[in-house]
């Protein structure tokens, strides 16, 4: 039997695999949008007959690249990716049969009753069947898989028989959506990696359109089915975040907060809702650049200038997902009275450190265009004020086409930065060309912090400086530097290693240390926003004793209440995230603030800024 705790990391299975010894075609695998329950449930009995078996997958399109893999299916149904959908009410009892049709050991995990701290996986034999007996337990969104075989986790990756378990209050809503993330990957050679990337099955652009009507309420349970954490990122609209859950439990949040993006770490689970307040079309993604882009997240990328093209459908692929929102006939577009203008400048210049190019954006100050050649890495911070109209400019001076994704802000869809997919109908915006310029009109509807990034061939775009922060300041206030401190983080670069993870440009120890004094609130504005990994903050004395902080806000809206009490000054941001938190140093001294890389606790990022308080 094997050890509980090892049940993450045995998710996988050597392939080849026969079945039972005699090789033959093997079946298509389907889409499974779980939309339907597997399993028949009578007078409160749900029975389930499941069956493992190699299958054949096409991830994306249904005569494109495909891979075998090992998968669940009903008895005399097809296989499905994710695994068949079990959703009962509370008080239900499973009578759940597994058959195994594998060459090696099939280890079934969570089909027991929630809640649970740990739960020992069910081992199931070459060519055996065995049937489980449980309560469903407490109502929730869960997770359960199978894992046939071990296999080394830094090679390759089979996360492809792991499915929804929910289980719903008595009376509660049924109409809900579930996505489920499911992953295979292998190494192409020494230096690439080949992954199946899909959200029920398919990846972008082959999978799914949700579609909805301005003034629906969308409530969706998405599932991270693999061992891979993923920041979940949603265009145009906050999210409420209701509870969060896993393979043995779910707790709802007892003050929902609101999001537009939130890290799933592995086989973890999110209950959301939002409103579809604005037409268009809009997109929820994994924010991880590598597992959105076409040179990364397809099985076989033959499209050598897909990263460019103007096309959603081939700049984009994987983890993605389309909205549609249509218009009521009573839909009229905000009236925009006297709005502000400012350019915004996409420009390349020498090259400066790791990266092989160097791209900025620069604002212009005053009646003069910046220099062709200014760079700032990140770039202008944007300080913008809530509820004021606003046209950014943003004209593009380099070889090549951009766009511009304004991140966390509710705006229309037009503006909202994604070429070939941002408008409606078919009036999509275009990606910016060169020598050409796209005007982002913007309402800004809450005060904090915000991010603006290009979404156009990413992984060379963004690494190379194409990013920066947001400040949007309630009306009559204005951004004292002095006070309010902007760290962004990003990437410089591609290469592996802390040099290429940087902070405000990496400018690192030439910043100057803060001079403030004893009891002065110092607003401390973070951002994560390179193409992966965590970014953690710390504030600490000189003697490294973490002091408190006060947090304020997540991804610009504020914090409730309840989660703005003081603590301790550490937080963990993912990709795609924006932090606020509020330091009042309490003691005359040197303190300092430090960027934490992967592992966190290795200050790899090699960033600290010192503040000098004096009574």
């Amino acid at each position: 039997m094997l050890p509980p705790t090892r049940w993450l990391t045995l998710l996988a299975l050597l392939l080849p695999v026969t079945l039972n010894g005699a090789r033959r075609e093997p079946p298509q695998v389907e889409a499974n949008n779980n939309r339907t329950a597997a399993g028949v449930l009578t007078n409160g009995v749900l029975t389930l007959d499941l069956v493992a078996k190699v299958a054949r997958w096409n991830p994306e399109a249904k005569d494109g690249p495909a891979v075998e893999v090992a998968a669940l299916a009903e008895e005399n149904g097809p296989p499905v990716i994710p695994s068949p959908t079990i959703r009962v009410p509370v008080g239900t009892e499973i009578v759940a049969t597994i058959r195994n049709t594998l060459d090696s050991t099939l280890y079934v995990h969570g089909l027991v009753t929630r809640p649970q701290a740990k739960a020992e996986p069910v081992a199931i034999a070459p060519g055996e069947k065995r049937t489980i007996r449980f309560l469903a337990g407490e109502a929730g969104t869960y997770v359960y898989a199978a894992s046939p075989g071990v296999v080394d986790y830094d090679v390759r990756e089979r996360e492809t028989m792991v499915g929804a378990f929910v289980v719903d209050e008595p009376g509660g809503r049924t109409d809900d959506r579930i996505f489920v993330i499911n992953i295979w990957g292998e190494p192409k050679d020494s230096t690439a990696y080949r992954n199946a990337l899909a959200i029920n099955g398919r990846a972008w652009p082959h999978n799914e359109r949700i579609e909805a009507e301005v003034g629906d309420t969308l409530r969706w349970r998405v599932i991270n089915g693999s061992i891979r954490d993923h920041p979940m990122h949603l265009h145009g609209f906050y999210f409420e975040l209701l509870s969060r859950g896993g393979l043995l439990a779910d707790t709802a949040l007892a003050a929902p907060a609101l999001a537009v993006t939130e890290q799933l770490q592995a086989f973890s689970t999110m209950r959301l809702r939002f409103v579809a307040e604005r037409p268009g079309n809009w997109l929820f993604h994994c924010h991880l650049a590598f597992h959105v882009v076409p040179e990364d997240a397809r099985l076989d990328e033959t499209d050598a200038h897909a990263a460019h093209s103007a096309d959603a459908g081939k700049h984009m692929a994987g983890l993605v997902v389309g909205i549609a929102v249509a218009p009521t006939p009573a839909w009229r577009d905000a009236e925009r009275l006297r709005p502000r203008r400012m350019h915004l400048y996409v420009s390349e210049g020498a090259r400066r450190r790791l990266a092989p190019r160097s791209l900025g954006f620069v604002v212009q100050q005053g009646d003069r265009a910046p220099a062709a050649d200014s760079v700032e890495v990140p770039g202008s911070v944007l300080v913008l004020t809530r509820g004021q109209a606003t046209d950014i400019v943003v004209h593009n001076r380099l070889r090549e086409a951009t766009a511009v994704h304004w991140h966390g802000i509710e705006l229309e869809s037009w503006s909202d930065g994604v070429a070939g997919w941002s408008g409606q109908g078919r009036r999509l915006a275009p990606p910016i060309a060169p020598a050409d310029s796209f005007v982002a009109r913007l309402t800004l509807p809450r005060a904090g912090t915000f991010i603006y990034h290009t979404h156009m061939n990413d992984i060379e775009q963004l690494t190379s400086g194409l990013y920066g922060a947001i400040v949007v300041t309630e009306p009559g206030q204005s951004f004292d530097p002095r006070t309010d401190h902007v760290f962004v983080a990003g990437w410089d670069g591609t290469e592996d290693g802390g040099e290429g993870r940087i902070v405000n440009g990496g400018k690192g120890e030439a910043e100057p240390p803060i001079e403030t004094h004893v009891g002065v609130a110092h607003r401390l504005r973070f951002v994560n926003i390179g193409p992966a990994d965590n970014v953690g903050w710390e504030v600490q004395r000189e003697d490294s004793t973490v002091v408190l902080w006060t947090p304020l806000a997540k991804d610009g809206a504020d914090l409730p209440a309840a989660r703005r009490s003081e603590g301790r000054a550490f937080r963990v941001i993912a990709v795609g995230e924006t932090f606020d938190a509020e330091f009042v140093p309490r003691e005359p001294g040197e303190y300092r603030l430090l960027a934490l890389g992967q592992p966190l606790g290795q200050r790899f990022l090699n960033y600290q800024r010192r503040f000098i308080v004096r009574p």
